[in-house]
Order: structure tokens, then sequence, then C-alpha cells
């Protein structure tokens, strides 16, 4: 397509220098040389990441480190300071570009204060936008009652956490013997909207009510399940008790974007389900075709107002960025 409609992209990862090290067990399945391909372009800012961007009509890309980051640091002090080291280095980078590049921040899930203030640093002092934090933190999962420390000083803060997948804390029974099961193509899925869930059924959204998570991938699957949620739950509450049934929350408090998921059908389900203002263009950089997902976008069936909020008024109004 020669003419783009004017986009914003929010799931778009870089790697910091001194951080591959944690990426090894994410990248050990992937062939040597489609490695050394991510490599280069995680690392890069300039050139290829920006004709990217202009032949899809990417305007602004808000950039997040790759996973799973320090939440894989077992040393507490050190997570704290990388994370700090890593938002510091973006920070530079999006300088260079301040027109084409925002932030998302790293932070230390390991502890709830620590997080809170590094995520209150990066906003205040360096601009960002929010914070990206890929799932659990070794085992720990947001809805602990210790982590409402974080989620008020994030709700304060008015920005959104942006959940990234990563790797379940132990693979269950039923993917045992079939890796191709426990990455991308389910687990992560699964693993990702599962944690959503626990925030969701856990209360959170109810103490902190402005919230806003955002999940990629079309939401996870949660979309399409929302009839559900409020059935099985009525039937079955197990002694939860929320102040909304379970499908208000989602396309309220949780957002979604179109990463990795280029499908007209399930685009247009989840608006659906959701409501217009709830869904936001992504790609998945530099795991996904850029030029695949602003074909799709520009091809889907949807009406020019509908599409420029998914392209860019939605993310403009969640992340307070100036229009297009």
């Amino acid at each position: 397509m020669t003419t783009r409609i004017r986009k914003i992209a929010l799931e778009e990862h870089y790697m910091a220098p001194g951080f591959e090290r944690y990426s090894k067990a994410f990248l050990q399945h992937i062939a040597p040389a489609v490695q050394a391909e991510l490599a280069r372009r995680l690392g890069d800012f300039d050139e290829l990441r920006l004709a990217e961007m202009d032949k899809a009509g990417i305007d602004v890309t808000v950039l997040s480190q790759t996973g799973p980051s320090v939440q894989a640091e077992t040393n507490l002090a050190d997570a704290i300071g990388l994370a700090r080291q890593n938002n510091d280095y973006l920070a530079a980078q999006v300088a260079r570009h301040p027109t084409r590049f925002a932030g998302f921040a790293t932070l230390p899930m390991q502890d709830p204060k620590a997080a809170a203030d590094e995520l209150e640093r990066a906003v205040t002092q360096l601009g960002f936008k929010g914070a990206l934090v890929n799932g659990h933190t070794q085992g720990r999962y947001y809805d602990e009652p210790g982590y409402d420390a974080f989620w008020e000083r994030m709700q304060a803060l008015d920005v959104p956490l942006y959940l990234h997948p990563i790797d379940m804390p132990s693979i269950p029974p039923a993917f045992a013997g079939h890796p191709e099961l426990h990455g991308a193509a389910w687990g992560w899925g699964v693993e990702t909207a599962t944690h959503a869930l626990r925030l969701l059924f856990g209360g959170v959204f109810d103490r902190f009510p402005k919230l806003h998570l955002i999940l990629g991938h079309m939401g996870e699957g949660l979309p399409f399940l929302r009839w559900r949620f409020d059935s099985r739950f009525a039937a079955y509450p197990h002694g939860v008790k929320l102040q909304r049934a379970p499908s208000e929350y989602i396309g309220s408090n949780i957002v979604i974007t179109t990463s990795g998921v280029c499908s007209s059908p399930a685009l247009v389900a989840s608006i659906e389900e959701m409501g217009a203002e709830a869904v936001m263009f992504s790609v998945d950089y530099p795991y996904e075709s850029t030029a695949i997902a602003a074909d799709f976008i520009e091809q889907a069936p949807l009406d020019e107002a509908t599409r420029a909020l998914v392209c860019h008024g939605n993310a403009e109004r969640l992340l307070k960025l100036k229009p297009l």
C-alpha cells in the first residue's frame, strides 16, 4: 500500500546493552540466524526502525524492553538498579527522536514499593507513558495484597500497565511433551489472560477503579469469553464478590492491542464485545511484520471513525499523546 493511515504502536520492543542475558531462555528455541536479525533490530533506534515506521505510516512507537528483563533477576538490589539503568537508557533514545518515540518503563516488580518508586520517577522525570511488565515475577502475581501499594501509585499517576506474556512458572501436565504449546503459540496467552483474570476476580479494579491494564495479542482471548465469564461466575462465585459483572471490566479497566493477531474477524469481534474505544493498533516489533500489521488494520472492514480510534485516537487519549 502506498498511502498510509497514521498510526501509533504500543507493543514495540528494544534491547538495552547488557540485558541480553535475561532473554537467553526467551530466544533459545529460535534459529541462530533469526536470533542475529532480531538482535540487530532490537538494538537499533535509527535507520531500521524508523524506516519500517515510515513505510507503515507509524508516527509514534512506544518502546519497551524485551522480556523478561529485570523480572528474571533474583537479586533485588540489582533488579532495582538495572531497572533504573534501563529506563535512563531508553529516555536517552527517546530524546534523540522525541516526535517518533515514547517509552514504557521497566520495573523491579520483585518489590512493590521499589516498582512504584521507579514508575513514578520514569513518569514524572523521564516523561514515560506508563510501564510494560512481563507477567508474573518469579511466580508472584500482582493480585497479592502487597501489590496494592503499587496499584495505588499507578492509579495516582494515571498511566497504564501493559501486561506482556512470559513463560508459566512451571509447565502443567497438559503441556508435557508439547514444547510447541509452551510459548507464543498458546502458553503465553493462557498465562497472561489468567494473570489478568486474577487481577479482575481479585478485586484490584474495584479497589482502584481508574486503573488501565493493556493486553496485547487481541486481548489474549479474553474479549471472546465475556459472556461466559458472567454466566459461570454467577453460577459458581466461590465466595468472590465484585462490584460489577466480570464482563464490564473487560473494555473499561482492561483494554487491548492488535499486536500479533492480524485477523479482521477477531478485530471486529473484539470491537463488538468491548467497544471501539478499547482496542488499539500494535505490531509486536521485531517479532511480527510491521508491513503485514499495517496492511491488516488499513484493510479491515471498519468505518473510518472506528479505524482512526484504533490506529491512533485511543492511544492518544490513554497515553496523553499529542494528537497526530
